[in-house]
């Protein structure tokens, strides 16, 4: 089975692949999984310094161990509930496109290794942009949403790093 991604017809970043493992972490009532070769560390949130004009979802940056993190709360990027901070909010530090971004989730559950059979391609949903979107991974009653990373923090709402190239 060759999986696509449903706008661009581009091999799925899953395919080919004997298994994968995913980061599992929650946004609101569902959880989602990313690679955890992406993965840098996991920190809990703290406070960040606000940019100015930036859009809601960049909470601000932090300093990493000298390094300037722009901070991303996915919770409001997706249009969730209002986001509450508290002792289970962490923030996933990434290292996509030869930069280190931070996350916001509100927590983060384990790593899971799904085979390719275990993976299903993302639903075409009309006018919803799934482009950032590798599937859904099913494994026992849980199913997660794949996100390819790489995709959605590439893409030109986000804003934070150059579009990837075709």
């Amino acid at each position: 089975m060759q999986l696509t991604d449903n706008n661009n017809a581009t091999p799925n970043p899953v395919a080919g692949l004997s298994s994968l493992e995913f980061l599992a972490f929650t946004l609101g009532k569902e959880e989602y999984g990313i690679n955890i070769q992406r993965v840098q560390e996991i920190r809990g949130y703290e406070a960040v310094t606000r940019i100015a004009n930036a859009p809601d979802f960049i909470k601000g940056v932090i300093n990493l161990r000298g390094v300037i993190v722009p901070i991303v709360d996915m919770r409001i990027k997706f249009n969730l509930d209002n986001p509450a901070y508290d002792e289970f909010t962490v923030v996933i530090i990434l290292h996509v496109c030869q930069r280190v971004i931070g996350m916001v989730v509100d927590s983060v559950s384990d790593v899971i290794n799904l085979v390719q059979e275990q993976v299903k391609p993302a639903p075409d949903i009309g006018s919803l942009n799934t482009g950032h979107l590798i599937g859904v991974g099913t494994l026992d009653d849980r199913m997660l949403i794949l996100i390819d990373i790489d995709k959605l923090i590439s893409s030109g709402d986000m804003g934070l790093i150059e579009q990837l190239s075709e």
